[in-house]
């Protein structure tokens, strides 16, 4: 099922929260090969981690994670506006209709039906938030990605050439995506609309936490 968690929430879900960090680890540095740093528990977090992001994050039978992606609003700090705004011409992305998601993760073995779903996720989060775009930061294999789901960004800027291209830009997931993207996800949008609303119901999300 998907999940919706503000990163204040985490600590009500301790075995899906712990899986989620330690596979970033091992998709981020040790598969990729990124620079990041991964703490003694053997889990990759950054400060972005520590102000309160949204997640969406795909919950496996067992209760752990099989992917996520994480959001913030650019009214605030962002990746892509304190590290990345060279690429986009030193221009800062901010506005309360789009959000950064970024830190795009899949637990090992997970296959497209995780990643359908958590597209379907962050087509909600846009619904629901009356939001326009989201903004990311991106190499060929996002972008191939992206692809799959129909998706195709509105690319602001690249640097980089082949595999070490890296992008910024805008996407958007219109109502005609979500029909195609629920079929590959398996589940359907009266689904989809439950798990986004109990998410952020705070009855529902007290009867969670006892049993998580």
């Amino acid at each position: 099922m998907l999940r919706y968690i503000y990163a204040d929430d985490l600590a009500y879900f301790p075995r899906l929260r712990d899986t989620m960090f330690r596979d970033r680890a091992d998709q981020f540095k040790r598969r990729l090969g990124w620079e990041v740093k991964v703490n003694e528990a053997g889990e990759e977090r950054d400060e972005y981690d520590a102000i309160n992001p949204l997640y969406v994050i795909w919950q496996k039978s067992d209760g752990t994670h099989g992917g996520s992606m994480r959001f913030l609003p650019t009214t605030g700090d962002t990746m892509v506006n304190d590290h990345f705004s060279h690429i986009n011409d030193g221009k800062r992305i901010e506005s309360p209709f789009i959000w950064e998601c970024t830190r795009f993760c899949l637990a090992p073995g997970a296959d497209r039906r995780v990643t359908a779903a958590l597209t379907v996720g962050a087509g909600e989060i846009m619904d629901e938030f009356n939001l326009r775009h989201f903004v990311g930061v991106f190499d060929p294999r996002m972008e191939r990605i992206y692809s799959l789901m129909g998706l195709n960004p509105d690319v602001l800027g690249r640097v980089g050439e082949g595999r070490n291209t890296i992008g910024v830009g805008l996407w958007e997931m219109h109502e005609d995506v979500f029909a195609p993207t629920l079929e590959k996800a398996g589940f359907d949008r009266a689904t989809s609309k439950r798990w986004f609303r109990e998410a952020f119901d705070r009855s529902v999300l007290g009867d969670t936490r006892a049993i998580a």
